[in-house]
């Protein structure tokens, strides 16, 4: 890995204790002692670096690599090579995040960009605000009248909270994002420009002009929530949009006003929902998945990439295309499609 300027090292993790935190077990051959300094891929690892693998596209850098120790599913542990101990586990991949977040705590959420503790000079706290214990507060950051801040929440600078926010413990919000009409649980990041809790997309119609509807509405984001760079999450119009525990949204997302999303939904970037549509628990959408208002997807759905979603989709579906049906039909019918305009290359005697 290069060089960690922007995120300095904790402090070297011996092999005992990546194997305790990561869940591996630990070659009894293995010296427990042994000291990791970094992380590092596959390629690039050296003597003093933790490297992972759980894909077969890396085998062959898995076979050459020269990495301390390596955080290896029992499929791949036989390619290990000589020099590197394989530390086996089922989640690779998690346990290498276990450890990475041991040996860089600061690359884990937004921090304060100013080194900053408590309240900083240059920030602007409302006197009726109320802060707990802890809370550390960036130069530039703007918070309203009774507004309330959970213990050990940073603000990172520039960031706004508005009247009669509700931020909860632990909590980090990025630098420039806003929180409006808001209520945050503990333990919720907020990346840098995201905006929470401005007005949803209504308007009545007509061919006199168009009329705003008021929107009344809050967001409710529950605890363990993540929420990408520049995303957006409008209050509700006449009831909350509420955003479900544990649930993790990707950079450049927007959710319009009224919409539910469950508990632990993955929800990748650029996707778009529209007004009053429900995401049951553990529902994932993937990279620029379009879903239109009102609609129902059930718990644990996938829709792949890139889809666009016109009616209800049934729990644990697997869904893709446009309009989105199920994977087995939308595959069915791009091979038939390939298919046809073959022979019709064929019949007109194209190469």
């Amino acid at each position: 890995m290069s060089e960690p300027v922007f995120f300095p090292l904790a402090g070297p993790v011996s092999l005992r204790e990546v194997a305790s935190l990561s869940g591996a077990a630990l070659p009894p051959e293995a010296d427990g002692e042994a000291v990791i300094r970094a992380a590092a891929p596959l390629e690039s690892a050296g003597p003093d670096d933790l490297a992972y693998m759980d894909n077969a596209k890396y085998a062959d850098a898995l076979g050459t690599t020269r990495a301390r120790a390596c955080l290896v599913t029992p499929r791949f542990a036989a390619r290990v090579p000589e020099g590197t101990v394989a530390l086996v586990t089922p989640q690779a991949y998690r346990g290498f995040a276990t450890v990475l977040a041991r040996l860089f705590p600061s690359a884990a959420r937004p921090t304060s960009l100013f080194g900053a503790t408590g309240v900083s000079p240059g920030s602007f706290v409302h006197p009726t605000a109320r802060l707990e214990p802890g809370v550390v507060v960036d130069p530039g950051v703007v918070i309203g009248p009774q507004a309330e801040i959970g213990a050990e929440t940073v603000l990172a600078a520039g960031c706004v909270v508005g009247p009669s926010v509700r931020i909860g413990r632990g909590c980090a919000i990025g630098p420039n994002a806003s929180v409006l009409h808001a209520f945050l649980g503990n333990r919720v990041i907020v990346h840098g420009g995201a905006r929470i809790g401005q007005d949803g997309f209504g308007f009545a119609m007509g061919p006199g002009g168009h009329l705003k509807v008021p929107q009344v509405g809050r967001v409710i984001i529950q605890d363990d929530v993540e929420i990408g760079a520049n995303t957006t999450i409008d209050r509700g119009a006449s009831r909350d949009t509420v955003v479900g525990e544990g649930t993790k949204i990707d950079n450049l997302v927007q959710i319009a006003h009224n919409v539910v999303i469950g508990r632990h939904c993955v929800i990748v970037a650029q996707v778009g929902i529209s007004g009053s549509t429900t995401l049951e628990d553990y529902v994932v959408l993937g990279g620029q998945v379009g879903v239109v208002g009102h609609l129902r997807i059930g718990m644990g759905a996938q829709v792949a990439g890139s889809s666009n979603i016109n009616k209800d989709v049934p729990a644990g579906a697997r869904w893709g295309g446009t309009p989105a049906k199920p994977v087995r039909e939308w595959f069915r019918e791009m091979t038939t499609l390939k298919n046809l305009a073959a022979r019709s290359r064929d019949e007109a005697g194209e190469g």
